[in-house]
């Protein structure tokens, strides 16, 4: 089983971005995602390889107290990427790595934000 730190497989390729795991329980999440629509886990999936910051009516910055977070001691920008209806994926962009940090995965709508 994956665990913080490791990679969402496969590697990039040319010109990507490299996902990984920057919380243990997105590991969990992920693979309920992943199970219980993944098509657009996957759709998800190829939007942050290709460009975390690209702006969408699905992905976008998050605000206020989520706006950032703290990854391996360094503060870095957290984005959502909306799956579904309800479920999420948080992360966090590393530019200086071309690294995205999955910080959260949810099949339902994160309470945090309610």
């Amino acid at each position: 089983m994956p665990k913080r730190g490791d990679r969402v497989a496969p590697p990039p390729g040319p010109g990507e971005w490299d996902l990984r795991y920057g919380d243990s329980s997105a590991v969990e999440g992920w693979e309920q995602l992943c199970s219980q629509a993944p098509g657009p886990a996957l759709a998800a999936w190829t939007a942050l390889r290709a460009d975390p910051r690209a702006r969408s009516q699905r992905q976008h910055p998050l605000k206020g107290d989520f706006a950032t977070r703290s990854v391996g001691g360094r503060l870095l920008d957290q984005w959502q990427y909306e799956i579904t209806g309800a479920g999420r994926i948080w992360y966090c962009i590393d530019d200086d790595r071309r690294v995205v940090h999955l910080t959260l995965a949810k099949v339902g709508h994160p309470r945090q934000t309610d």
